[in-house]
């Protein structure tokens, strides 16, 4: 059985001791972000960091957008291995728009999204809006084959042009009704 008994541990005193303060409870998502931090002042590449706050899918595709041009770091162009530092402002031109972020904490490893989000502050402009797009050719099972009824309406639809609409020259190819004429070797049969 243990001895019970007051160990030096235990004896809590008034007098002033070198401990260091308890540290503040810090939440799981800082704990990760400084887990994933470089050690001892070592810098991060900036295609490194912007794969690691998800700005980007993949470590390549931000060394692809650096060697592109895609990448400024206080307004220069950089190359993929240039150092990223607390205050930077990183500007990114990715997939049709530009993010423009200002470095909070350099990360190393790729964190989860809402970890990410605490290692830069977000200035880029708001997306554009997402085009709604009606959907067209969606059509009940078992109807069969479309008519030509249907493709001429899908093609309004979708703005397309159709053959032999006003406004356009008619296909030589093509008869008085728009059907294709079918040479044979006796000669044109209808």
């Amino acid at each position: 059985m243990a001895s019970e008994g007051v160990h030096e541990s235990d004896d809590v005193s008034d007098e002033t001791d070198d401990r260091r303060p308890a540290p503040e409870p810090q939440g799981d998502a800082v704990a990760a972000a400084v887990a994933a931090g470089p050690s001892n002042g070592e810098s991060v590449r900036v295609d490194s960091w912007i794969w690691s706050v998800r700005l980007v899918k993949t470590r390549s595709m931000g060394a692809a957008a650096c060697k592109g041009g895609h990448v400024r770091v206080n307004g220069e162009r950089v190359k993929p291995a240039h150092s990223v530092r607390v205050g930077d402002e990183v500007r990114l031109r990715h997939e049709g728009r530009e993010r423009i972020v200002v470095v909070k904490r350099v990360i190393r490893k790729r964190v989860g999204a809402p970890v990410a989000a605490e290692c830069y502050v977000n200035n880029s402009p708001p997306p554009p809006p997402r085009e709604t797009v009606a959907p067209a050719g969606i059509r009940d099972r078992g109807t069969g084959r479309p008519t030509k009824r249907d493709r001429r309406e899908l093609e309004r639809l979708r703005d397309l042009p159709t053959p032999n609409s006003p406004g356009e020259t008619p296909d030589p190819h093509r008869g008085a009704h728009g059907t294709a004429r079918h040479n044979t070797r006796r000669g044109n049969q209808r």
